[in-house]
């Protein structure tokens, strides 16, 4: 059975990789516990305490086939304030350690997160080809990696290195990330506590949210493909928009409630995205990749697998 080392394995998109993976890959998630809870991990997965920055703890896995790297940022509001600094340094240094670290103990493969974020408000459908100017500190750290890649690529081709530009992903275990989860989990969590979700503008922006099932199907695909990529970069979403207004209606109706929102002047001043609309036309012809889970019965299972009391901050503060 191949071997796969998870950076940030105990956090959202990390430990759904893990458990639903768990059958057919021998996993290590790696976590520093920053946004993750060992909690999210199902017994299977071997599960290792430490700092993707740090060698010595990398070391401690032992020897693997793939790495997926998901430690780090995960969101512009981490850069805000305080995180200014920490968030460049602890983001970047984690990647080149990794990929530093990977090579040299013969890993075939290295996949990554990478950001939808790095399209800013570019003209949809956003397509992986386009002209990119990172409109937040949170972008930037992931055009750092795409390029870092690509140029390590170069100098060392045996190894392939994978991006991939989530879009707006949702679905279980997101509730360690707090205020820095995606909407869908923030109006679950209102919405589920009787508490108008708050929204910035007038809820009319769009966000092309994808399933984290989806999500892990695609990076599975990566893994599995027998097609050098080199230092390829692939969108994930689903190729629809939906209207925040739309998914409140639809949590709404999960929960069976109809709590209306709550609508303040937008206060993000850096970037903010009024729409977001993934061409993933690469990955699918590329790696055949299909988006299964319809958003309707991905927020059903969203609902009925709250975890209210893992919730670890208020929701109020985060980007809408």
């Amino acid at each position: 059975m191949e071997k796969i080392l998870v950076t940030g394995g105990a956090g959202f998109i990390g430990s759904n990789f893990c458990n639903l993976n768990k059958e057919q890959y021998q996993i290590t998630a790696l976590d520093n516990l920053f946004l993750g809870d060992v909690d999210n991990l199902e017994e299977e997965i071997n599960f290792v305490e430490g700092n993707a920055c740090q060698k010595s703890d990398l070391n401690k896995i032992g020897k693997v086939d793939y790495v997926l790297h998901l430690a780090g940022t995960s969101s512009a509001p981490m850069f805000m304030d305080d995180g200014f600094v920490d968030g460049y340094v602890n983001s970047i240094q984690s990647f080149v350690t990794v990929l530093d670290w990977a090579r040299k103990n013969g890993v075939k493969k290295v996949l990554y997160a990478s950001t939808s974020s790095l399209y800013g408000n570019n003209p949809p459908p956003l397509v992986e080809t386009q002209h990119v100017i990172p409109p937040n500190h949170y972008a930037v750290t992931k055009e750092v990696y795409e390029h870092c890649s690509a140029c390590y690529n170069k100098v060392y081709p045996e190894m392939d290195i994978i991006g991939f530009r989530f879009m707006s992903v949702y679905g279980k275990n997101e509730e360690a990330k707090g205020i820095y989860a995606n909407l869908i989990s923030q109006f679950c969590w209102d919405i589920g506590r009787d508490l108008a979700p708050v929204v910035y503008g007038d809820g009319e922006q769009t966000r092309d949210f994808t399933n984290v099932r989806d999500v892990v199907a695609a990076i599975t695909l990566a893994i599995k493909t027998e097609k050098k990529l080199g230092a390829d970069v692939f969108n994930i979403g689903t190729g629809r928009t939906t209207s925040l207004n739309q998914i409140i209606a639809a949590i709404n109706k999960s929960f069976g409630k109809s709590i209306q929102p709550q609508y303040i002047e937008n206060p993000v001043k850096e970037g903010y995205v009024e729409t977001q609309h993934a061409d993933i036309s690469k990955i699918t012809n590329k790696l055949g990749y299909k988006p299964k889970i319809q958003l309707e019965d991905g927020i059903d299972e969203q609902v009925k697998n709250l975890r209210m009391d893992k919730i670890r901050q208020s929701s109020s503060d985060n980007f809408r």
